[in-house]
């Protein structure tokens, strides 16, 4: 959490991450779409780790008659979101809690933007399975984090996602904030990632996005 309620990094969320991320704009582009596909006109979404507001801003703009549930445990980014949010605040409610705060009404769909490589694969799952208990059937749930590619050595990936974001102007400091990332997040192997989604109760899991460590699927409940 400290990122996230740490006043300056707040400041820096907003600018910081489309840095980070490779695609960011055409991933939230994209998790709009395989949204749709399964939402009816005047879809309920709910949008977990909503802090900053920027898929939220997104989504709402491309999708004028959808309405949205955003959750984030950080008091700090949802003072961001607000901000943001603000032009299209009638349709957004903003909760600060995790996944179990979110009522058991049936969502049209959610969606989990960077964020599920925060939680440790126990939490994972029940935070999915969670996610499948607040969806219609055949609701799309759409995810996106750092992911491990098949057969790839975590380390040297992690490098050159840093080396992308700016992170480390050269090889040898990315390679040592790799190190450092590498141990304080619970990065998994993409393989993992999906049977995480199956055993949560999700079919037809496929990849739709890829950009060096960040990996994201959309599902079906």
């Amino acid at each position: 959490m400290q990122p996230f309620t740490d006043p300056a990094a707040v400041a820096r969320y907003a600018t910081e991450t489309p840095r980070k991320v490779p695609g960011f704009a055409d991933l939230q582009r994209m998790a709009m779409v395989l949204l749709a596909e399964h939402a009816p006109p005047a879809a309920d979404i709910l949008v977990l780790g909503a802090g900053g507001g920027l898929e939220l801003h997104a989504f709402a703009a491309a999708q004028p008659a959808w309405r949205f549930l955003g959750i984030d445990p950080s008091a700090e980014m949802l003072d961001l979101a607000r901000r943001m949010l603000a032009p299209v605040g009638p349709r957004i409610e903003l909760l600060q809690g995790y996944i179990d705060d979110a009522p058991l009404r049936q969502f049209d769909g959610a969606t989990c933007l960077l964020t599920l490589h925060f939680m440790s694969s126990d939490e994972r799952l029940r935070t999915l399975r969670e996610l499948r208990r607040r969806l219609k059937p055949g609701a799309s749930l759409v995810v996106a984090h750092h992911s491990r590619p098949p057969g790839g050595a975590l380390h040297r990936w992690l490098s050159r996602s840093l080396a992308f974001a700016g992170v480390a102007a050269d090889p040898e400091r990315a390679a040592a904030s790799a190190t450092a990332m590498a141990a304080h997040l619970p990065i998994l192997s993409s393989d993992k990632d999906e049977a995480l989604l199956r055993d949560a109760g999700f079919s037809d899991i496929e990849l739709f996005y890829a950009g060096f460590t960040f990996r994201g699927w959309v599902a079906t409940a």
